[in-house]
């Protein structure tokens, strides 16, 4: 799995031309799901993701978690992120879980998020979404479980 962490001040998503998903403070996720991806996998960026220490304590220092700050999450599906862009002009998703799998191992991050007490709010799977958010520092990291 692989998951774009990028931390905020607000974010949303909306659908249709109507907001599904809309978050105060906190993560904005992209999440990115390739074939050979299991539960573990969900297990392991679940619990790296709420204790990334990247929001600053009274010194000024990226020293708490999302979980220490009481921060929200949105997540989104995101299949581009194993595009491959190597050859050609147009990107290859061969690396991309199918949608069923990736589906299932999707709601079930957002699951594992929610049982460590985070509010999470989601786009729709497979829709075409419009993401808005004001990534702050910027704060944006790569989080990969393999």
């Amino acid at each position: 799995m692989r998951v774009v962490v990028q931390r905020t001040k607000q974010a949303s998503v909306v659908v249709d031309e109507k907001i599904v998903g809309q978050i105060e403070f906190g993560f904005m996720l992209l999440v990115g799901i390739t074939h050979e991806d299991t539960e573990a996998d969900v297990d392991f960026l679940a619990e790296k993701i709420v204790n990334l220490r990247v929001f600053e304590d009274e010194a000024g220092k990226m020293n708490l978690s999302l979980l220490d700050v009481g921060g929200q999450i949105l997540s989104i599906s995101q299949f581009t992120l194993y595009g491959d862009c190597r050859k050609g002009r147009r990107p290859n998703f061969m690396n991309a879980a199918k949608p069923e799998i990736a589906e299932r191992l999707y709601h079930l991050l957002n699951e594992k998020f929610r049982e460590k007490g985070v509010k999470v709010e989601t786009g729709i799977f497979g829709a075409m979404m419009d993401v808005q958010l004001l990534n702050h520092g910027p704060v944006t990291l790569i989080v990969e479980s393999k």
